[in-house]
């Protein structure tokens, strides 16, 4: 049987920022729990592989862009318990370093046009229907296991706090911590950052897994999914040189620079303590590195 044990540790950020404002912030640190199956992605694996081997299926099939923290993960987690995996890759045939690694922990890559890869249900069935040991795994893992493994993130908190925040692609992540912190902190303020450029897409995401109450924050997505502007990355190099804490473009910086704005304009009264979930997926970044030209 597969063992996912997970903890990571919480620890205080600080900056003059905050000392004015008379908040505290603190960080979650998924993004330590493994160096590959990074942060959430781990979490939503947790449930996703023993299922899969429950049901005598070791070929794992997934699907992403060219930079994807989830084909990373799912490489790495294959390699370690014992599957094999193929990574449906959005797109273009590319090289890349994200790419290299899934391929050194043998991951097997096919590229498809962008039309195609929309029904993915559709192109797993054609494509493996003849495979009796093909496990289908959603883009970004996502689905009702993968809410699951994010709601035990609340399990781990030791204290309570004012507000949670955390960054939101598909929305599973999100969906999970809420149930989690209404199962344990009910009082707790839920407030996720959309990283892409839709009103209503994450509400309607988060809203598939569970009707309880949570903020969204959709001015912070500069442009759309991996879109950035050089405030953004200006402030991701000084909050990294500041605290020795890596986030990157495509998510955590997203959401670090809306907690840090939003306490600027006076959104948190003075006490307050908020909680940021650091979700990993820092390779990521490694798309970006042109930019950062400091």
């Amino acid at each position: 049987m597969i063992g996912l044990s997970i903890h990571s540790p919480v620890e205080e950020i600080y900056d003059p920022l905050f000392t004015r404002k008379g908040v505290q912030v603190f960080v979650k640190r998924d993004d330590l729990i493994h160096p590959f199956i990074s942060g959430n992605k781990w979490r939503k694996l947790k449930y996703i592989l023993p299922q899969a081997e429950a049901l005598n299926k070791n070929h794992l099939v997934t699907f992403g862009g060219a930079y994807s923290n989830h084909l990373l993960a799912t490489s790495c987690a294959a390699a370690k318990f014992g599957f094999r995996s193929t990574g449906i890759v959005r797109g273009e045939e590319v090289q890349n370093d994200v790419l290299m690694l899934c391929r050194l922990f043998g991951m097997q890559l096919q590229f498809i046009d962008r039309a195609t890869y929309r029904n993915k249900h559709s192109y797993f069935n054609s494509h493996f229907q003849h495979d009796p040991d093909a496990f289908f795994i959603d883009e970004g893992g996502a689905g009702e296991l993968a809410v699951q493994g994010c709601a035990e993130l609340a399990d781990e908190l030791s204290e309570n706090y004012d507000h949670t925040f955390c960054a939101a692609g598909t929305g599973t992540t999100a969906a999970g911590i809420i149930k989690g912190l209404q199962k344990h902190y009910p009082k707790m303020q839920m407030n996720v950052v959309p990283v892409l450029n839709g009103e209503d897409y994450i509400k309607t995401e988060i809203e598939k897994y569970t009707d309880l109450p949570f903020a969204v924050h959709n001015d912070y997505h500069f442009g759309g999914y991996a879109k950035t502007t050089q405030e953004l990355l200006l402030f991701i190099h000084n909050f990294c040189k500041s605290t020795g804490i890596l986030i990157e473009p495509v998510y955590t910086g997203k959401m670090f620079f809306a907690i840090y704005d939003l306490i600027a304009r006076d959104m948190f009264s003075p006490e307050s303590k908020i909680l940021a979930i650091h979700t990993g997926g820092l390779t990521g970044i490694l798309g970006m590195s042109s930019k950062f030209n400091f």
